[in-house]
């Protein structure tokens, strides 16, 4: 069978095993063009000094960097030295995040251990002992070579059919019809082109100059960044990479010197214009701005005093690639078949990206959960030129900051809000931000709710001793059972706000969901075809479904509402679904994102159809508008959509209408005066004790639904994607709800039997149950409730039961009334 012509640009450490990866699957007709020379080609992997630290809080990424170590540990010493790394802390909100990093490690698979002081000394005999407070050491971390590596996996490339050309700068990307057909390249003055079914780009910082040839929003910003290296030193340095994050450092040896690289300084973007010229021979290399440099020299110093004996030489300010949020970009360009990007990846996801990139564009899916990395991930104000700019230059200030899961960059912003945003200003919103969206976590306004709430525990255990009421009143809000780490970005005020939703009405602000409009004859065969469910149902009905890969992973889920014969509104997760449904809609449907235009507010409760029913002209009794489905009508004088459903696990409904009477919507609502408002924290914890889950943290592409508890979405009675596939699967894992007491954050491993067995996915306390909740994934004879874990959290034991699951509600009797 033939095979497809592929050309990738960029022969740097990313294309080199690229071309390795898809020649090893029978890809051979491959061709990798550099405008340098083989293989230290003058992009970031020809000057990248680099260090190989697996740890990361993505699953992913120490995925891609695990694999890394494996790949080029197996080139062998010239390529790859496993020198173990070592983060030291030398504050003690350091030394508690390298808990937490150990803990990521332990739930991801890496060997990762906490040692004390006097050990860090044993392993960098150079640190000041009166400095360290302890250090996590990673075995298996080490310096890879970057344009030895690259060299290595290149050889085998060619062996196996590859052409490597050097010196052919792309002058343009060739494409007909919507599909790319090659690359122009200009070649000792003379152009040329190299026909090509696909082209991938891994130019490096040079990709928004490609990108830009393919009509491509490539949204990296390429930064440069210290690196020097310290005069002879004896004795001679040994000992592991090293990190000294509280003062944005790393340093690695080199015979009798060390490297030191700095993060500390400003950032120095550079534009496209403001790379070195092509006919240089290290144009990623920019001047060496010594001032820059002087504070992090004496940092160092600091910590390794030996290096004062010395001075700093060989500096230079060598350009890396930053997106806006921190992850690489990988995937094919929307609006242009056959054209991928391996873009703004580091020496230490190389071969992780490659691998991931080859399965993808030969196998059409990959072994990796990519939707941290995929390319249409980004929301069309997020790749605006000044937002790729602000958001990468923060991305390298805070490279080595300790980052709470929920801490949102502050600028710019706002960027994104809903029409309700002045009322919620007014009411004392404290926002987050995803995605661009300001939305709001709890309410200022709300403070009388949690007073009343605290005044009726009293109340209610009057009887008891003060000490035994202060105790009563402790677990309603579930401040107790929460550390300094689990208290950030969070108010006890979120408990008036569950209660109130429990007992009363509240009001959500729905509108960052994404909104997807389907049209057109066929579009009801369309969807039947993406998603597992059944939504060829009459005009009103709402179905909850998924949307899955070729593998039977669960790569999104969806809310269907059929508005018509042939339109539908989808509820989804983000970009990557509008991408997804776009690039499958045959001729006649339409899908396009209609969120800009649209607002929705949640109202739920038990009260729910009480402050709704006078204000409407539809008959929102449970005969006449039943649950999962949809009417159309008004609120007010507010046209509106009304869907019958309920993530937080209340009588309710999600009213849609368009943005410019939105505000209308809202303020006919709060005019009741029988509403709160409700924020993102209580929905969250209301939403775990239903057991709602939430893609991209309880379940990804890495899972099938019946793993991830939603076998109920499947209908094995219909053709759709990822049906034979998950027919034939094997189910070793589950996701079960633990009971804990004690708050985390996600992300921690549980251990049974003495070892780790998986890990936390989603976390909160609920308020309702009065305990703390943590989603995790578990082997299956392990996921039976009753079942007792540990959940290592910040190296401590928190002792947690597997419960039945729903924790509220099992009969559904709340929702369905």
């Amino acid at each position: 069978m033939s095979r497809p012509r592929l050309v990738i640009v960029g022969a740097g450490i990313v294309g080199c095993a690229l071309a390795d990866e898809l020649t090893g699957r029978g890809w051979t007709d491959v061709t990798v063009l550099d405008q340098g020379p083989l293989f230290a080609a003058g992009g970031s992997s020809s000057h990248a000094p680099g260090l190989v630290f697996q740890t990361n809080p993505s699953k992913t990424m120490t995925e891609f960097a695990a694999y890394t170590v494996r790949k080029y540990t197996a080139l062998g010493e010239s390529c790859f030295r496993q020198a173990g790394g070592l983060e030291v802390a030398t504050t003690p909100e350091r030394w508690t995040d390298l808990h937490r990093r150990q803990g990521w490690a332990e739930s991801w698979g890496v060997e990762g251990h906490l040692l004390d002081a006097e050990r860090c000394v044993e392993l960098w005999p150079l640190i000041d002992r009166d400095k360290v407070l302890g250090g996590y050491h990673v075995p298996t971390d080490g310096l890879a070579a970057a344009v030895a590596c690259g060299a290595a996996q290149a050889e085998r490339a060619i062996e196996r059919g590859a052409r490597f050309l050097a010196h052919h700068t792309v002058v343009g990307v060739e494409q007909r019809g919507g599909r790319v057909t090659g690359v122009a390249a200009l070649t000792a003055g003379e152009y040329r082109t190299i026909p090509a079914d696909v082209v991938v780009c891994a130019a490096g910082f040079w990709g928004p100059s490609i990108g830009k040839m393919a009509e491509l929003t490539v949204p990296l910003l390429p930064l440069a960044h210290q690196y020097a290296k310290s005069g002879p030193l004896a004795p001679r340095p040994d000992g592991p990479i090293l990190r000294h994050q509280d003062r944005d450092l790393y340093f690695r040896h080199y015979g009798d010197r060390i490297g030191v690289g700095s993060y500390a300084h400003r950032p120095m973007p550079v534009t496209q214009d403001e790379i070195g010229p092509k006919g240089t021979t290290m144009p990623s290399v920019q001047a060496f701005t010594e001032e820059d440099f002087d504070p992090a020299w004496r940092d160092a110093v600091e910590l390794l005093p030996a290096l004062g004996e010395s001075t700093y030489e060989d500096g230079i300010n060598g350009i890396f690639s930053f997106t806006p949020d921190g992850f690489p970009l990988i995937g094919e360009a929307p609006h242009l078949d056959g054209f991928w990007l391996a873009e703004a990846v580091w020496v230490t996801h190389s071969a992780g990206v490659a691998k991931a990139v080859a399965e993808l564009v030969v196998d059409g899916t990959s072994g990796f959960d990519l939707h941290e990395c995929e390319l249409s991930r980004f929301e069309p104000a997020q790749l605006a030129p000044a937002f790729i700019e602000e958001r990468g230059k923060q991305n390298f200030v805070e490279v080595y900051d300790i980052i709470h899961p929920l801490q949102p960059m502050e600028s710019p912003r706002p960027l994104r809000t809903s029409p309700f945003h002045v009322r919620q200003r007014e009411l004392g919103a404290y926002f987050l931000e995803a995605a661009g969206w300001e939305r709001p976590h709890w309410f200022e306004a709300n403070v009388p709710l949690l007073e009343d709430l605290v005044r009726r525990r009293r109340t209610e255990t009057a009887d008891l001793p003060e000490e035994a009421r202060g105790m009563a009143v402790e677990p309603l809000l579930g401040a107790a059972q929460r550390d300094q780490w689990a208290s950030r970005y969070w108010s006890p005020i979120a408990a008036a706000e569950s209660h109130a939703t429990r007992e009363a009405v509240a009001l959500y602000d729905m509108t960052p969901l994404k909104r997807i409009e389907v049209r057109g004859a066929g579009s009801a065969a369309f969807l039947q075809r993406m998603t597992t469910n059944n939504v060829d149902k009459m005009p009103g009905s709402v179905t909850y479904s998924l949307l899955l890969d070729m593998t039977g992973g669960v790569r999104s889920d969806l809310t269907v509402a059929r508005l018509a014969e042939d339109r539908f509104q989808i509820g989804a997760n983000g970009n990557l679904d509008l991408e997804w449904l776009a690039r499958h809609a045959p001729g006649g449907v339409q899908v396009r994102d209609i969120t800009p235009g649209t607002c929705c507010v949640g109202v739920w409760g038990p009260l729910a159809r009480d402050l709704v029913q006078p204000l409407t002209d539809i008959d929102l009794s449970h005969e006449k508008f039943r649950y999962f489905s949809c009417q159309t009508g008004y609120v007010g004088h507010v046209p509106v959509l009304a869907m019958r459903v309920s993530y937080v696990g209340e009588l309710g409904w999600e009213l849609y209408t368009t943005a410019d009477m939105g505000l209308k919507l809202w303020d006919t609502l709060w005019a009741r005066g029988m509403a709160v408002a409700g924020g993102r924290a209580a929905f969250n914890s209301l939403r775990l004790e239903k057991g709602y889950r939430l893609w991209g943290v309880d379940m990804t592409i890495e899972h099938n639904p019946y793993e991830a508890g939603l076998g109920f979405a499947v209908r094995g009675d219909k053709d759709f994607i990822g049906r034979d596939a998950l027919a034939s699967s094997e189910i070793t894992r589950k996701l079960a709800p633990l009971l804990s007491t004690e708050v985390v954050m996600g992300k921690e491993p549980v251990r049974h039997g003495g070892r780790t067995v998986g890990y936390v996915t989603s976390a909160a306390y609920g308020h309702t149950i009065q305990r703390p909740i943590a989603y995790a994934w578990l082997p299956t004879e392990l996921a039976e409730p009753g079942t007792h874990v540990d959940i290592s959290y910040f190296g401590r034991r928190v002792p947690a039961e597997v419960a039945a699951e729903p924790l509220f509600d099992p009969g559904m009797e709340k929702i369905k009334r």
